[in-house]
């Protein structure tokens, strides 16, 4: 039986970020990949926005490790070749009750740390974008978007080059706790480790109940939110990101530009049991009603299928938002586990200040 030092499971962004923290701190690092690739599941089916930390609540992890992420990820980027661009984006409030609860997002924001927001009257934010309509609008400055894929690549790139080795067509299929870390079987293989992250992403909880010797009431159950996308031909009627003010589970079906300068419509909230990324064109019915509050321009049957990304939840439906959760020895008690449950948006953003915390939980 062969022996580790570390194994992360997983190679989406969080995952790949934490074997490069851990190969940077001198740790022996294997990374197991279940897929044929990095970033395949939901690092790659998101909205490949950079957040400043809007939000979340004060002190969340969500809150904290978003906003010093995001500067460490503009940093990265520039510093390695990355696309990103700083475009910012428009919070628009449509009726007088939205528009009262702007002010209320602005405080949250300041008090997370985030600078520079701006409220807008309805004149100001059509200067800045005559397409829109909106009563009110707060202007986040910070917000951006990124290569996901190119981010994610140049984070590998250092992991391997400290000495990190990343393995595909690996699922993780069980696992047994031992005096001395964990033994794992993958793929056929069965491996010994002083320490395990746990980074499955959608099937983290499966992989945490998966390990004998874990403590089952430790462990979340999964829910499942799917993301739904729609594209608009041709090139971005706005040149920010527009978002409408937030709805239960989600930020609201928003506008984003990718950097070829195309928009994207969403993604809504639709509760699953079974995870696929079939989008549903009937789905478009409800888009159009949402994005006519801010874009009463958008024509009939413009909007085509994009794709869809499910969110890793570990909360049901209409309770109360979650958090990120590191979940280390200090927690469940056993030694050399990591778990990494709910890493939903902002993961991306979030993912190299992260990563730090699992280090310092190992």
């Amino acid at each position: 039986m062969e022996f580790i030092d570390c194994v992360v499971v997983g190679a989406g962004v969080v995952g790949i970020a934490a074997a490069r923290a851990l190969a940077k701190a001198g740790r022996e690092v294997l990374v197991l990949e279940a897929a044929e690739a990095i970033g395949t599941v939901t690092s790659s089916r998101n909205s490949e926005v950079i957040h400043a930390g809007i939000y979340y609540p004060k002190d969340s992890l969500m809150a904290r490790l978003c906003v010093e992420g995001r500067r460490r990820l503009y940093a990265f980027c520039a510093e390695h070749g990355v696309q990103a661009r700083r475009c910012g984006k428009l919070i628009v409030a449509t009726d007088d009750a939205e528009a009262e609860r702007l002010a209320g997002i602005k405080a949250r924001a300041e008090a997370n740390g985030v600078e520079d927001m701006r409220m807008l009257t309805a004149r100001d934010a059509r200067a800045m974008e005559p397409a829109l309509a909106c009563t009110a609008a707060l202007h986040s400055p910070h917000t951006g978007i990124v290569d996901s894929h190119g981010y994610m690549l140049a984070l590998q790139g250092e992991a391997e080059a400290d000495g990190a080795t990343f393995v595909f067509h690996s699922p993780v299929e069980r696992g047994r706790v031992t005096e001395d870390g964990v033994v794992i079987e993958a793929a056929g293989e069965t491996l010994a480790c002083r320490t395990l992250v746990n980074a499955a992403g959608l099937y983290a909880p499966a992989v945490a109940r998966g390990i004998v010797g874990m403590p089952s009431q430790m462990v979340p159950k999964e829910y499942w939110a799917k993301g739904n996308y729609f594209s608009l031909p041709g090139r971005a009627p706005f040149s920010r990101l527009i978002y409408p003010v937030p709805v239960p589970g989600g930020l609201g079906v928003h506008l984003t530009i990718d950097l070829g300068g195309q928009a994207r419509f969403g993604p809504d909230v639709e509760w699953v049991d079974e995870i696929n990324y079939d989008v549903d064109p009937a789905r478009a019915d409800s888009f159009y009603a949402a994005i006519r509050r801010y874009w009463p321009g958008l024509r009939d049957g413009a909007l085509q299928p994009g794709y869809a990304g499910v969110r890793p939840k570990i909360v049901p439906r209409g309770a109360p938002a979650q958090d990120f959760v590191i979940q280390g020895p200090a927690v469940h008690g056993v030694p050399g586990l990591v778990n990494l449950f709910g890493i939903e948006s902002p993961g991306l953003t979030a993912a190299i200040a992260l990563a730090d915390l699992v280090v310092a939980a190992c």
